[in-house]
């Protein structure tokens, strides 16, 4: 077995299973090419609020297969070293409008903690284990992941994560920045449910306005501005705000309708 990626639904949640247990979860070329694809699947299906990602089994990802690491890092018809199929995968995921959450138990090693620091939000088991590797085989580290891993945590943590290639807890990993929660795993995964359930229910328009202004503002865009104002006239445009109110005011659960496909800011 080579290892797949897979989707599981529940509702207006979307569980993308990366399975290979028997190593680990480490992904194969294969696997990347296929994670990269079924996220722009996911990206058009309208039935999909949030998108969960999770190792099958007892770990989230041990990072690329070693196997054929050359393989995957660079790509063949470019002759490019920028991380080929992960930085491709990677970017699909950072770039998804929707709502992504990553559930890491277990290991979180190398090209793994790529593909959960592309997600917007990480919730750990307090038996998880992080650690990033590329100093220990003698490559670099692909420059997005680089690029993800500073803004999270800074340059010195970057630093002491890269040149050690040393293994931290979860504890540690979220006094780096680098989780939201650490939850014990008596109760992970009924947790990141229920969590993902209550993004499922959130109003789908604040929170991709709100997604895409923030990343914006973490890349240092000059285009804030125009960004903001561009939800600000979907808000008016949507209704979404009389729903949320009458809903308030009522108490009630809202329901709300807004699923973009309409919107002026996804005809390009």
């Amino acid at each position: 077995m080579t290892g797949t990626v897979r989707v599981e639904f529940n509702g207006p949640v979307a569980t993308v299973v990366l399975d290979n247990p028997r190593r680990h979860n480490a992904m194969t070329k294969d696997m990347w090419q296929q994670l990269e694809r079924l996220l722009l699947l996911l990206s058009v299906d309208e039935s999909v609020k949030v998108l969960v990602v999770r190792g099958a089994g007892a770990n989230f990802s041990a990072g690329v297969d070693i196997t054929n690491l050359n393989d995957i890092l660079h790509d063949p018809h470019t002759g490019g070293h920028d991380g080929g199929n992960v930085t491709a995968a990677e970017n699909a995921l950072a770039r998804f409008q929707k709502p992504t959450v990553a559930a890491i138990d277990g290991h979180c090693i190398g090209g793994g903690w790529q593909i959960a620091g592309a997600c917007d939000i990480r919730v750990a088991s307090d038996q998880s284990t992080f650690g990033i590797t590329p100093a220990k085989i003698g490559i670099i580290y692909p420059l997005s992941g680089i690029e993800r891993l500073v803004r999270l945590a800074g340059p010195a943590a970057a630093k002491y994560l890269l040149f050690s290639g040393d293994f931290i807890t979860a504890s540690e990993a979220k006094s780096l920045g680098l989780v939201a929660r650490v939850v014990p795993r008596s109760g992970f995964w009924q947790e990141v449910a229920e969590f993902a359930r209550r993004l499922a229910s959130r109003s789908q328009l604040s929170i991709q306005a709100m997604k895409n202004i923030v990343d914006v503002i973490a890349e240092n865009d000059e285009g804030l501005g125009e960004t903001h104002a561009l939800w600000q006239r979907e808000v008016t445009l949507s209704g979404e705000p009389e729903i949320g109110v009458a809903a308030f005011l009522g108490k009630r659960s809202p329901e709300f309708k807004w699923t973009g496909r309409h919107s002026q800011l996804f005809e390009h």
